[in-house]
C-alpha cells in the first residue's frame, strides 16, 4: 500500500495511474464478466451481477445474509438504507474484486460509510476497507483544514452511519484546530513593528471564512462552536457568520404588506434562528449594526421564534445610537396594520433605555446630565437617539393607517431631555396632523401636549402660529413664549439668571423643567439670542411696512367713509382680544400719535384704538 504525499489520491494498487471510476451506474451493472456471475445484489433499485466469494471474503453484512437464509442457491440480496447509495456500494465491490481506484477526499466519506456498513473490518480481512479509509483520513485528510471542510461536506446524506463512526465529530475538531494554527501562524507571518510608533499590526488571511459557507447550517454551527474553543478570533467568526448569511439566505425574497409573499420553507427559518443563536451563545459582538437589522428584517419575513427576535432587537438596541433612518424603516408583514413595523421600533427603543439606565446607574442627576454635562457618553448617545426617532416620526407620520396610540407611544417614550430643540418633533406631528384629518380636537390637543412650545425655534414659532392645524391653546402657548422671549431679549434680561430661569427652566405646560444643564447653558443661549435678535429685526421691517400700508388705507376709507373700517376691525377680533392680554409685556404696545389730524373727539378715540390693534396685530406677524 502506497499513501501520496502531494495529493489527496490514496492508491489500493502500487501502478503508475489509478483510474476513477465516476461512469454512471446502468440497471445492470457487470463488475467481472469473464465468469458467470452468482448473485444478484440491489441497492436503491440498482442490479449489480457479482460472484459470492469475493463479497463474503471482505463484507460481514453479506456473509451473515447467505448464512442466515440457509438457502445455498441464493440467488438475490436486496441492501436497504445503503449509505451513500449505488455509488458507494459499486465503489466497495471494486474493493472486494481487487480493483484498482483512488480514495480521494470526494469519495472517502462515502467509502467509510459503506465499509462500516457491509462490516469490512479487520475480522474478515487484513487491511479491510475500514482500515484503508481510517489511514486516509488520519495521514492526510485531518492534518489540513482544507481537505476536512471537503470530507465534512460530503457527509449530507450519509447519516446516521457518519455520525455512528465519528466522522463529523472529527472533522469539525479538525477544522477548527487548523484554522487557530493557520491564525496564529499567519499572524506572526505578517506582524510589523512601525519603528516611528512602535505599533504592531497583524494582516489575517482567513481564506476558509468563505468555504465554510458550503457547509450545511448544522454543521456549520458546530464548527463555529468548535472554533471558539480553540480560541478562533470572535472578529473572524463574526465576518464568517456575516457571509454564511449572505449566501443562504440571498434566495428569499422580500413579503409585501399587499399580497402574501412567498412560501418560506423550514430550511431558511432554521438558518435564521440558529445564526441568531450562535450570535447570543458564542457571544459574538462583532457583528456589524447593518447585518443586525438584515438578521431582524430576514427574522420577521421568515416568522422566526419570539426569541430570536427579541435577541436581535436587544442587541441592536445597544448600539442604536449608531444606526440610520433606513435601518429602522422595517417594513410591516401585516396586511392590516400599518405601512411600517411599528412595534419592533418600539422594543428597539427601549432596550436602549434600559441600556442608558444601566450605563448611568444613579451617576447621573435626575435630568440625565453628569457634572460634564454634554460630556456625558450616554447623553450624546441619547441626544442622537432623538435626532433619530424625530426623523422616523416623520417618515411614518404619513401613513394613513398608523394609529394615534402607537404615534404617541413612540413620542412618549423618550425623556424630555433626548430633545434640546422640538422642531423636529413639531414638523413630525404637523404631518400626521396633515394626513389624519379625521382627528378629533381631544386628540389633536393630546398629540400637540407632547410639544414644548419653549423648545422651538423661532422658525418653527413662526409656522406654528399660522398654522390653522394646530389646537388653538397651542397657538396661544406659541405665541406667549415668542413674546416672552422677545421681551427678555430687549430688556436686557436674557444675561441675567431671571432671563435664563424663564427661558430655560420653564416647560409647555408651565411646570418647571430641568431639562437643561446650566454647565452648557452660556452658549447655547448667546447662539439662540443671536438668531432672536436678527429675527426680531426683520421683524421690526415688516411692521414698519406693514404701518405704512394700513396708513395708505385708512387714508382711503377716510374717503369711502367709515364701514370699511368697521369690517377691518370685526376680521381682527380674535388678534385684538389676544393683545389685551399681552398688552402688559409687549414692547410696541403703545399708539401712535401726531399721524393724522382728528375732525371730532369720537373720531379720534375710535381711530386710535384701532391704530393699538393694528400695531399690536403687526407685533405677531412672524413671516
Amino acid at each position: 500500500m502506497v499513501i501520496g504525499s502531494d495529493n489527496a489520491a490514496f492508491p489500493f494498487a502500487t501502478t503508475t495511474t489509478s483510474p476513477r471510476f465516476c461512469n454512471p451506474i446502468i440497471s445492470h451493472r457487470r463488475i467481472f464478466s469473464d465468469v458467470a456471475e452468482d448473485v444478484t445484489v440491489s441497492v436503491d433499485g440498482q442490479s449489480f451481477l457479482l460472484h459470492k466469494f469475493p463479497l463474503v471474503s471482505r463484507c460481514g453484512r453479506v456473509r451473515k445474509m447467505l448464512v442466515d437464509s440457509k438457502d445455498p442457491d441464493l440467488l438475490k440480496l436486496e441492501l436497504v438504507n445503503v449509505p451513500g447509495g449505488a455509488f458507494a456500494f459499486e465503489l466497495a465491490a471494486k474493493f472486494c474484486y481487487g480493483s484498482n481506484f483512488e480514495i480521494t477526499t470526494a469519495n472517502v466519506a462515502h467509502l467509510r460509510c459503506i465499509a462500516e456498513y457491509l462490516e469490512m473490518t479487520e475480522d474478515y480481512q487484513v487491511e479491510n476497507l475500514i482500515f484503508r479509509t481510517e489511514t486516509y483520513l488520519n495521514e492526510i485528510v485531518l492534518k489540513n483544514l482544507d481537505k476536512s471542510l471537503e470530507v465534512l461536506c460530503k457527509c449530507d446524506g450519509l447519516d446516521p452511519i457518519v455520525e455512528e463512526v465519528g466522522l463529523v465529530d472529527r472533522c469539525v475538531d479538525a477544522i477548527a484546530m487548523n484554522a487557530s494554527k493557520e491564525q496564529l501562524v499567519s499572524g506572526l507571518a505578517h506582524l510589523e513593528c512601525n519603528v516611528g510608533s512602535g505599533k504592531l499590526h497583524t494582516h489575517p488571511q482567513d481564506w476558509w471564512i468563505e468555504d465554510l459557507s458550503a457547509l450545511r447550517i448544522d454543521h456549520y454551527r458546530r464548527v463555529i462552536a468548535a472554533m471558539r474553543r480553540n480560541g478562533v478570533r470572535p472578529e473572524s467568526i463574526g465576518t464568517s457568520i456575516t457571509h454564511y448569511a449572505q449566501i443562504s439566505l440571498k434566495g428569499v425574497e422580500r413579503r409585501h404588506v399587499w399580497d402574501s409573499g412567498p412560501f418560506v420553507g423550514d430550511d431558511q427559518r432554521m438558518i435564521v434562528e440558529t445564526l441568531i443563536d450562535l450570535l447570543a451563545t458564542e457571544n459574538i459582538t462583532t457583528v456589524t449594526l447593518s447585518f443586525l437589522f438584515g438578521m431582524l428584517r430576514m427574522a420577521i419575513e421568515v416568522d422566526a421564534s419570539l426569541d430570536c427576535r427579541i435577541e436581535v432587537e436587544k442587541r441592536i438596541g445597544l448600539q442604536l445610537e449608531m444606526a440610520s433612518l433606513d435601518d429602522l424603516l422595517i417594513p410591516s408583514t401585516q396586511t392590516s396594520d400599518s405601512m411600517f413595523d411599528v412595534d419592533t421600533v418600539h422594543r428597539i427603543l427601549v432596550n436602549f433605555l434600559q441600556r442608558i439606565d444601566e450605563d448611568d446607574s444613579g451617576e447621573l442627576s435626575p435630568c440625565g446630565y453628569d457634572s460634564d454635562g454634554m460630556k456625558s457618553p450616554s447623553h450624546s448617545s441619547i441626544l442622537k437617539v432623538g435626532r433619530l426617532m424625530d426623523g422616523y416620526l416623520a417618515e411614518i407620520a404619513p401613513d394613513p393607517y398608523l394609529k394615534l396610540q402607537k404615534f404617541m407611544a413612540l413620542i412618549e417614550l423618550l425623556p424630555d431631555y433626548a430633545r434640546i430643540v422640538d422642531d423636529g418633533l413639531y414638523r413630525a406631528i404637523d404631518i400626521y396632523l396633515k394626513a389624519h384629518p379625521s382627528l378629533t380636537e381631544s386628540e389633536c390637543k393630546k398629540l400637540c401636549k407632547l410639544i414644548d412650545c419653549q423648545k422651538l425655534s423661532g422658525d418653527a414659532s413662526s409656522h406654528a402660529a399660522q398654522n390653522d392645524r394646530l389646537p388653538i391653546q397651542m397657538v396661544v402657548r406659541v405665541l406667549y413664549f415668542e413674546q416672552l422671549r422677545l421681551k427678555t431679549s430687549f430688556s436686557g434680561g436674557c444675561g441675567g439668571d431671571g432671563g435664563v430661569s424663564q427661558r430655560f427652566m420653564c416647560s409647555s405646560s408651565g411646570v418647571p423643567s430641568s431639562c437643561v444643564s446650566p454647565q452648557r447653558d452660556n452658549y447655547a443661549s448667546l447662539r439662540r439670542e443671536n438668531r432672536e435678535l436678527k429675527l426680531e429685526i426683520s421683524r421690526m421691517r415688516v411692521r414698519l411696512t406693514e404701518l405704512e400700508r394700513e396708513q395708505g388705507l385708512m387714508k382711503q376709507q377716510g374717503i369711502r367713509g367709515g364701514d370699511g373700517r368697521h369690517g377691518e376691525v370685526n376680521g381682527r377680533a380674535f388678534l385684538a382680544s389676544l393683545s389685551r392680554g399681552f398688552g402688559r409685556i409687549t414692547m410696541f404696545g403703545g399708539p401712535e400719535k401726531g399721524r393724522r389730524k382728528k375732525s371730532s373727539r369720537s373720531s379720534q378715540g375710535s381711530e386710535a384704538k384701532n391704530n393699538r390693534r393694528r400695531q399690536h396685530k403687526a407685533s405677531f406677524a412672524y413671516d
